[in-house]
């Protein structure tokens, strides 16, 4: 027992000095470099003052070591530069970039040091897809300027159905304005495929039994569907008028929605009679209103990146490119255009001033509204000089 006390006592007393052994020799260090210190900065100033001095000559040359994934990196003095070119090895290398010049524009030369074909953030792939993407974006119709402005000018020429019978001639000139917004509305319920006499005289004879939402609700469904006979689906159509009527009674104070999204809510309404309604019922343009006209022109004249099945992929097509200040006439414009000279079967190509530039048009029918001067016939010249052409190309020229 007393010999291992005798043995723990040694040990102790062997570490403790072994630590004063150890704090002597790091005092004795410290003291030595806090000597050296001064000398350690000053040598620092100099190497650095003569460092700066040098880096105005240096060169820095990247080389793509074809054995390896990584670049190499050295630093290569101008002088040893000058000495290769003496000896007629001049360098070529397109990665060398000048130190001096890359303070100086960094942007400008690690672009102009790029290697051709080598996209180092988003690969090859990415940037394809980038690229079809803002293709995507920028994209717009060849001559789409030229065909508008010929649209318009045949549009002067002739009155089509939609002019005289349209949605917006259908309500009551003599009706307080929330009366004319329903008749507005009502008029686009029933249009659908839909011809617009056989329209217009339906509401003809829905206005002569004062053509409020509390009569259509008050109305028994059968009496409904004989009034609006013979327009398509007229038993459909009845109840939906009903069901929209009751709606309005019930949550509008017998007026209709004044948004997209309540309109669009409201049953057998869908986005081009919403759309359309805010602009005749309430003077707002929230989108373009594409009817089965309108789908139709925009493919025949390739106004959509690629052939559309539906009016609705259509709008939002035609919506990605055409400036937002036509919005509001082309709807129009192209029902008229398509009622008159661009019908479903049978267009009139001979006689559309836009047969030398649409895609859609037959071979037969180039050249022929064009005299050897290539100006417009005669016959259409004087509407060059009417008001509403002037106006409409000078908006087609600020798009």
């Amino acid at each position: 027992m007393v010999q291992h006390l005798f043995r723990v006592n040694l040990r102790t007393m062997n570490s403790v000095k072994k630590s004063k052994q150890s704090l002597a020799t790091n005092k004795s260090k410290i003291k030595k470099n806090r000597t050296q210190i001064p000398q350690i900065t000053e040598a620092l100033e100099v190497n650095g003052k003569a460092g700066r001095k040098a880096n105005d000559d240096e060169i820095l040359d990247m080389e793509e070591m074809s054995s390896s994934t990584y670049a190499k990196t050295r630093l290569r003095t101008k002088k040893k530069s000058d000495e290769l070119e003496k000896g007629g090895k001049v360098h070529n290398n397109p990665s060398v970039i000048d130190l001096k010049q890359l303070d100086e524009e960094p942007e400008k030369v690690i672009n102009s040091k790029k290697p051709k074909g080598i996209n180092e953030l988003t690969g090859a792939s990415s940037s394809k897809k980038i690229k079809k993407e803002t293709d995507e974006v920028n994209w717009e119709p060849k001559d789409w300027r030229e065909i508008l402005e010929n649209i318009r000018l045949m549009r002067l020429k002739d009155n089509a159905p939609v002019d005289t019978m349209g949605c917006h001639k259908c309500a009551d000139e003599n009706a307080d304005e929330k009366t004319q917004r329903f008749h507005k509305l009502v008029a686009l319920m029933l249009s659908s495929q839909t011809k617009d006499e056989t329209t217009y005289h339906a509401m003809l004879r829905l206005k002569e039994q004062t053509l409020i939402p509390e009569t259509i609700v008050n109305m028994k469904l059968n009496t409904l569907e004989n009034m609006l006979h013979p327009v398509s689906f007229y038993k459909n159509k009845a109840k939906y008028l009903q069901q929209t009527s009751k709606i309005l009674v019930e949550n509008y104070g017998s007026d209709i929605p004044n948004n997209i999204k309540e309109l669009v809510a409201l049953p057998g309404v869908g986005p081009k009679m919403a759309h359309i309604c805010m602009s005749t019922a309430w003077q707002q343009v929230t989108g373009i209103g594409v009817d089965v006209h309108v789908h139709r022109i925009c493919n025949r004249l390739n106004w959509v990146p690629k052939a559309t099945k539906e009016p609705e992929q259509t709008r939002l097509a035609l919506e990605a490119w055409l400036p937002q200040q036509l919005w509001g006439e082309v709807n129009h414009l192209l029902v008229g255009f398509g009622q008159t000279v661009c019908t479903p079967a049978k267009p009139k190509c001979e006689n559309c001033l836009n047969n030398n530039i649409c895609p859609s048009a037959p071979k037969s029918a180039k050249n022929i509204n064009k005299n050897e001067n290539n100006e417009i016939n005669p016959q259409l010249a004087e509407l060059l000089n009417k008001a509403e052409f002037k106006k409409s190309k000078t908006i087609l020229k600020n798009c």
